[in-house]
């Protein structure tokens, strides 16, 4: 290689490259003279460079190998199985039918159902209820769903168990009915509950308050009739009334009328006198009698509701078109059966009376609440006052 090119290098290794002599820094710009004409001849390839032997070519020095990799050393090498199917039963091929060969068919054998084995045990819910109720194995049998077939019918073969499923059907079925019976038990319950109360405040509140409008409307028409002047006939009618009784102590006013009927007196809130039959009594104008009487002691306007607390002496006024008539509370029988009618003699038997007078006897149910019996409560005339004279002093005091 020639010393000194630029373009080789003494090796092969790598390095800075050699800058030449001619490359280096230019000089500055000089004006150059106008060059001569004709041009000059350059010189040719041969006279330049002459003899000179032509450029060898040098090989670059090869790279050091590089050191052999680390290599593992090799297993020896085991080939896996082959995969080999499982060996089939050899089926012999079938000939076919030759020209008028027949065959038989084989002959199949069918096997008896076998019985189905019954679970361990019934489910929890099935436990529950044959805990609660004994028997109910025998309605889950009843409610066992029908074979699905018709020729399992008649064999006379045991009914098949039921399953967990099913037996937990049939208890939530059995459940439900009873539950919807329970419901509707308690309704009705419920409803007659209803009733009952509304019953009892009819007969405890709202009979009186009829009974209070009834008794006001008869005692305006008993104070028209003597305001009109009108004669009083000798017998009053069933259910008409003709006087007025006042007990300042227990603040009653109520209506007297003709009879003891209940829907036509007594349910109205009026007392009623003891007038028909066997059971007649005297008028408080009688000159000699018992006038007797009864009243409700509850619902209905109850206007003998507290007689229980009549002392002796207590007055009981009764008014009519021309008198009043005062009474005073002699004696109490507490509790009689109803047939002692002995009660509302002319000389009324239990009342301590012994001689003929004019007296008074007030008839109640007893206990309240009941009729079981009879409250007894009587009385003997003081004052006969005729109502020109004004009101008696048991009345203005």
């Amino acid at each position: 290689m020639t010393t000194g090119s630029p373009w080789f290098r003494p090796s092969g290794q790598p390095g800075a490259e050699p800058i030449p002599e001619e490359h280096g820094p230019r000089p500055p710009y000089e004006q150059q003279g106008p060059y001569p004409y004709p041009y000059p001849s350059e010189p040719s390839y041969e006279t330049a460079y002459g003899d000179q032997a032509p450029y060898a070519y040098e090989t670059p020095a090869a790279a050091p190998a590089p050191a052999p990799a680390y290599e593992p050393a090799p297993e020896p090498y085991e080939p896996a199985p082959a995969y080999e199917p499982a060996p089939e039963p050899y089926e012999p091929v079938q000939e076919p039918y030759g020209a008028g060969e027949t065959r038989e068919l084989p002959q199949v054998t069918q096997e008896a159902p076998r019985p189905v084995e019954p679970l361990p045990g019934p489910g929890r819910a099935a436990r529950r209820r044959a805990a609660a109720k004994q028997g109910r194995g025998k309605s889950r049998r009843a409610t066992a769903p029908a074979p699905a077939s018709g020729g399992d019918q008649g064999t006379g073969a045991p009914a098949r168990p039921l399953s967990r499923v099913e037996a937990r059907r049939a208890a939530r079925e059995a459940k439900a009915a009873k539950d919807s019976v329970g419901v509707v038990v308690g309704e009705l319950f419920i409803t007659l509950g209803v009733v009952m109360l509304l019953f009892v405040a009819y007969q405890l509140w709202w009979t009186n308050v009829l009974a209070g409008q009834e008794t006001d409307q008869a005692k305006e028409r008993i104070e028209d009739t003597w305001a009109k002047g009108e004669s009083k006939p000798d017998v009053f009618a069933p259910g008409e009334g003709f006087a007025i009784m006042y007990i300042p102590k227990l603040d009653v006013v109520v209506p007297v009328a003709e009879g003891i009927s209940k829907p036509k007196v007594l349910d109205k809130g009026m007392v009623g006198h003891y007038g028909e039959g066997k059971l007649k009594t005297a008028m408080p104008s009688d000159k000699q009698g018992n006038f007797a009487v009864a009243g409700h002691r509850n619902t209905h306007g109850e206007p003998f509701r507290y007689i229980n607390r009549l002392k002796p002496g207590d007055p009981i006024v009764v008014e009519t078109q021309d008198a009043y008539y005062t009474y005073e509370m002699a004696s109490i029988l507490p509790q009689t059966p109803p047939s002692n009618i002995a009660v509302i003699d002319p000389i009324p038997k239990g009342s301590g009376f012994t001689e003929p007078g004019r007296y008074i006897t007030l008839t109640t149910c007893t206990p309240e609440f009941t009729s079981t019996y009879r409250m007894i409560v009587w009385g003997k005339l003081v004052e006969e006052r005729p109502r020109s004279k004004g009101k008696p002093s048991a009345l203005v005091g």
